[in-house]
């Protein structure tokens, strides 16, 4: 009351707060981080620990398992993962909520110190990195060149393209992925070190010799003090070769005699390719407290100043930009923002044909929501996906205060009364329930603050968006409105049906209690309707004759309430536990995005240049079957990264170099992704019948949903026996294949890699004057790099930069188990060669082990094909229990996507089942009645069942944003009886009589439920259409939206009359109250007076 009475005395005052609220909305909205995906904040850890050349079980005995001993000491961790593959072990760490991650992150950093002596020697120290949604990349900077090599691409890409990343606040990126490193290659000769008698170690010691990174001194002579560099490390990459290979004596044999040297790059591991041909690119992420639209912003600005820098047939450009989508949706948020006011407006005209009204109405909705972003800014929170979900979806809601108060200005001058008095009555009498209503709503997301995990962090922003802009619209409704309506709206003539009003009138209506005028109204249009004559009646407006339609049928209702009553509580229970139980259920709506990634594993082992083969092939069929024109791009990594690159796995997970995992954009290209999908693997399969192939997540959201999970069903075996673990993984991979829907049913891991197991007999090379020190030195250098065993570097001293210098023999000139059997072992000899010392035996390894703790697992995966994930889940559940009682200690259980969704759906259902809880006590509290609670709630499941059948006819699934729009449906439902029941109460205390109450609370509020109602709806229409960028993500809420108020607005109008003449037929009209002063308690005691 105080509140409007200020606004209606100092006018200008609250056009000065309204303008100010504007203004500093406005710079908010222009300073506001913009992001994909709000704060996560996920409580997970990766450690990345490279030790190059050790086998998956070497990485698992000496970094793993030493890993998960001393973590116990670590505080908060819930699980420890592991991924073990030849030179990198992955351990992703995940903690309990609310566990302080910096703290963890620093923690983790001192045990990793403190156990390197318990690593082997030479081990360098691990990468230690946060998962957020902030660590996955937001696009691509691609380097490509006709002329180039990849190597020289990775080198540019490190020395100048990373390096002017600094001067880009926010912005963080792994090594670039695609080349090797820089490194001068000494590649021997084997036939040309057996003719001299020379061992690869032999090289590799000459070149520690002769190329040493010493310091240098001072000398002070006379009045100058001298630096004293010497030419200790070579200066130039040809002086490599005059290396000399003897001490004394008159041989002249140089390294240049054995081998040859080039400035080139280490051992490939793998390659990217960018629409077909070999490119390098670099990863960008921003860093958890920066905009993702500022990063990128200021990256493509910067763009033209790193390409001066690269010579000129090097080509930059930014490809897959994740940050076009959170833009796009600010641009969709604001069309449909003007598309829902122009309509909202356009009801409010249609329904009291006041065009000033319908002005006022609209004015309040951008500056509910600018007023809201300003909140949001100044409460740490930012633009994001489901901020902007939550702003959408407030438009639709915020019409609901200011247009009650219009609607009821209109029935205050229909009276007759002066403008200022029906402003002031009509505002003043619904206050208080307008007060409850807007509790009411901000109820229902009052579990957004206690929900934890990714629902938690998905819904928080979601929540706050609302609630800012619904508290705003209160605001404005007490007080802009008012003002507005004072300037701008016309007295009304007295209508044929108006009163006069009266001073008596006058005051009572200043007790804040429903008028005797608007009873006369109200008894005016029930003698109407009995003498049916309306129709004769030519001044009667449209909506009139619908009011008395409706009251008609109202009266045909009433006698049989009780009936009613307990016919609609159960028949709309049981149909909305049916539709719950057999609709589609999804964590995340689902995109027909034009963007793909698809992994592609040839058999375990595959050599690179094979799997390169393939993956054209594959590059091939898409061009054939969508058209060349229609690829925007593509980039392909085949094989793994460089070991040097321990980071770059946490991004892009390779196991091994016969993997090549494909990311497409297709441009202008409709069609169902879905059945797209399908086809492609039909075409895969026809021309690669040895490749398996796997869809994964490439949205970003998905990406983050889905916590690491390939594909959207994963089921880990985990056990002991990793036959036995192996055994019933073929088990489920067999039995998943039989149901229709599933596709790319496979094992994770590469189990079946190729080997060469070389068995040394240790008495047998002693016999020979050999131990395994120098066997293994020869072995590493023949077969991989001496780069593992000793490090040795060189200056590039145009560049400033240090680079390796590694022994290797050429990869094409190990090609048989016959080259490998005659390395050398013994310097100056030509025997013994290692078979002289060992047998060597073709055989079967595994080429990953992963670990939960310490306990082996692998893991089966699989898509869907039209298919929503809680039927997945269910017969992926099915599957595992066909398996019957598993043996002791194996562990089979669902991760991954289908574990996020039952965590999702549980939370949110607890939070909707907290949320009506929270409002019934807030009514019960409000009308001193638990029964008037009750009978208000009764509108609950009519919302459910109506947003799931509007749901399953647009054939969208019950997911997070839905449960959005069901949540939101029942604030706003519940609004609109506490409007209804509020006033049929009141009438009720003062007649006595709870039906005919009900009749005129029906009558009266008729069209301001009506109007919210459509208006909401007509507001929603835009986004639940879904056109724009992301609007596939949220349609569904939009249609949960309209659903839900479609059924509820008809049961409100409908059976909540009826609900409530018999709940409260027999309701004494006694005040509950127990004070014996109070003179409405039935307990009042007249002589305390």
């Amino acid at each position: 009351m105080n509140l409007i009475r200020f606004a209606l005395r100092k006018p200008i005052s609250i056009m000065v707060l309204v303008a100010g609220l504007f203004f500093f909305g406005i710079g908010a909205i222009q300073d506001i981080k913009v992001d994909i995906l709000p704060k996560m904040n996920l409580p997970v850890i990766y450690i990345a620990h490279p030790f190059g050349g050790y086998t998956p079980d070497q990485m698992e005995a000496y970094f793993g398992k030493t890993y998960v001993n001393i973590l116990p000491f670590a505080n908060g961790i819930k699980s420890v993962e592991t991924k073990n593959i030849q030179g990198l072990m992955i351990m992703k760490l995940t903690y309990y909520e609310n566990t302080n991650m910096a703290q963890a992150a620093a923690e983790l950093g001192a045990l990793s110190n403190r156990i390197q002596a318990a690593f082997p020697p030479g081990t360098q120290p691990p990468f230690i990195i946060r998962f957020d949604a902030s660590s996955l990349p937001i696009g691509q900077l691609v380097l490509s060149s006709k002329i180039r090599s990849n190597n020289e691409l990775q080198d540019m890409a490190n020395v100048y393209v990373r390096a002017s990343f600094t001067s880009i606040p926010g912005l963080l990126s792994p090594a670039p992925f695609g080349g090797s490193p820089r490194t001068i290659e000494v590649n021997v000769n084997p036939d040309l070190l057996r003719s001299h008698n020379m061992t690869p170690d032999q090289i590799v010691e000459a070149i520690r010799l002769n190329n040493l990174t010493a310091p240098s001194g001072n000398v002070r002579i006379g009045d100058k003090n001298y630096i004293t560099p010497t030419n200790n490390t070579i200066k130039e990459v040809k002086d490599f070769e005059k290396i000399p290979l003897f001490k004394g004596g008159v041989q002249n044999l140089t390294l240049g005699d054995v081998a040859t040297v080039k400035d080139g790059a280490d051992i490939t591991a793998g390659y990217a390719l960018v629409n077909g041909k070999r490119s390098v690119y670099i990863s960008i992420a921003k860093a958890g407290d920066a905009s993702t639209w500022d990063v990128v912003k200021k990256l493509k600005a910067e763009l033209p100043k790193i390409q001066s820098t690269l010579p000129e047939d090097v080509k930059l450009s930014y490809e897959f930009d994740q940050s076009v989508y959170v833009i796009n949706s600010v641009k969709s948020l604001i069309t449909e923002g003007i598309i829902g006011a122009v309509l909202t407006g356009l009801m409010v005209l249609l329904f009291l044909g006041d065009r000033r009204a319908a002005i006022i109405v609209i004015l309040t909705i951008p500056i509910s929501i600018i007023s809201g972003v300003l909140f949001l800014k100044l409460f740490g929170q930012t633009i994001n996906l489901m901020s902007l979900s939550g702003l959408a979806l407030a438009i639709g809601i915020l019409v609901d205060e200011s247009t009650v108060t219009i609607e009821n200005i209109h029935q205050h001058l229909d009276m007759g009364k002066p403008k200022a008095l029906a402003i002031w009555d009509a505002c003043k009498e619904i206050a208080l329930p307008k007060l409850l209503i807007l509790l009411c709503i901000l109820a229902v997301f009052a579990p957004a603050f206690t929900m934890v995990g990714i629902p938690g962090a998905l819904f928080l922003p979601l929540a706050l968006a609302i609630g800012f802009s619904m508290v705003f619209s209160f605001l404005l409704s007490q007080t802009f409105v008012p003002v507005m309506a004072n300037w701008l709206m016309k007295d009304h003539p007295k209508t044929a049906h108006a009163p006069n009003i009266t001073d008596d009138e006058a005051e009572f209506n200043a007790c804040g209690l429903t008028p005797e005028s608007e009873k006369d109204i109200i008894s005016q249009k029930k003698v109407m309707v009995e003498r049916d004559d309306f129709n004769n009646d030519h001044k009667i407006s449209h909506f009139e004759r619908f009011r008395i339609r409706f009251m008609k049928t109202l009266d045909r209702l009433f006698p049989y309430k009780k009936a009613a009553t307990f016919g609609y509580l159960i028949g709309i229970t049981l149909l909305a536990i049916v539709f719950i139980t057999f609709i589609g259920k999804d964590v995340f709506p689902k995109v027909n995005s034009s963007q793909f990634q698809l992994r592609m594993r040839a058999a375990d082992g595959t050599r690179l240049e094979r799997t390169e083969e393939k993956v054209v092939l594959v590059l091939k069929e898409l061009n054939k079957m969508v058209g060349k024109e229609h690829v925007g791009i593509s980039s392909v990594y085949v094989g793994q990264h460089p070991s040097l690159f321990s980071i770059n796995p946490i991004y892009l997970f390779m196991a091994g170099p016969h993997e090549a995992v494909f990311q497409v954009s297709l441009k202008d290209y409709e069609t169902d992704m879905e059945d797209f999908k399908d086809a492609f693997r039909a075409r895969i399969k026809k021309i690669l019948p040895d490749v398996k192939i796997s869809f994964e997540p490439i949205e970003l959201t998905d990406k983050v949903l889905s916590q690491g999970s390939p594909t959207p069903i994963e089921v880990r075996i985990a056990g002991k026996d990793k036959k036995r673990n192996e055994l019933y993984a073929n088990q489920i991979v067999e039995k998943l294949k039989k149901i229709s829907y599933f596709r790319d049913v496979q094992i994770g891991q590469p189990i079946h890699y190729p080997a060469m197991n070389i068995n040394i007999d240790r008495t047998r090379a002693a016999e020979l004057g050999v131990d395994m020190n120098d066997i293994s030195r020869s072995l590493v250098a023949s077969t991989s790099s001496s780069r593992y065993t000793e490090k040795n570097t060189w200056i590039d001293e145009k560049a400033g930069l240090s680079y390796n210098v590694q022994v290797q023999v050429p990869l094409n000139q190990m090609k048989s188990k016959n080259d490998i059997d005659e390395i050398p072992l013994l310097k100056n000899s030509l025997r013994p060669v290692l078979s002289d010392v060992a047998t060597i035996t073709p055989t079967v390894v595994s080429g990953e082990n992963d670990n939960l703790g310490a306990m082996p697992y692998i893991t089966v995966t699989a898509n869907t094909y039209k298919t929503d994930l809680g039927k997945a889940t269910k017969d992926v559940a099915a599957t595992i229990s066909s398996l019957g009682e598993l043996p002791r200690g194996l562990f089979i259980e669902p991760i991954g996507m289908t574990k996020v969704l039952n965590e999702t759906l549980s939370s949110l259902q607890l939070g909707l089942l907290v949320a009506v809880f929270v409002i019934f006590l807030m009514l019960a509290a409000n009308f001193q009645s638990f029964k008037v609670s009750a009978v208000i709630l009764t509108t609950v499941p009519a919302v459910v069942l109506g947003a799931l059948l509007m749901l399953t006819i647009t054939g969208s699934t019950l997911n997070l944003q839905s449960y959005m729009g069901i949540i939101m449906s029942v604030g706003v439902s519940i609004a609109n009886a506490v409007l209804l029941v509020t006033n049929a109460e009141q009438l009720r205390k003062r007649n006595g009589n709870a039906l005919e109450s009900a009749r005129e609370a029906a009558a009266l509020r008729l069209r301001p439920i009506i109007m919210t109602s459509v208006a909401m709806i007509a507001g929603m229409l835009p986004m639940a259409i879904g056109h724009g960028e992301g609007g596939d993500q949220v349609s569904p809420l939009g249609r949960a939206v309209i659903g839900g108020l479609l059924f509820s607005t008809f049961t409100v109008l409908l059976i909540l009359p009826l609900i409530f003449a018999w709940a409260q037929e027999k309701t004494s009209i006694k005040s509950i109250s127990l004070d014996p002063e109070d003179e409405e308690s039935e307990h009042y005691i007249s002589s305390l007076k």
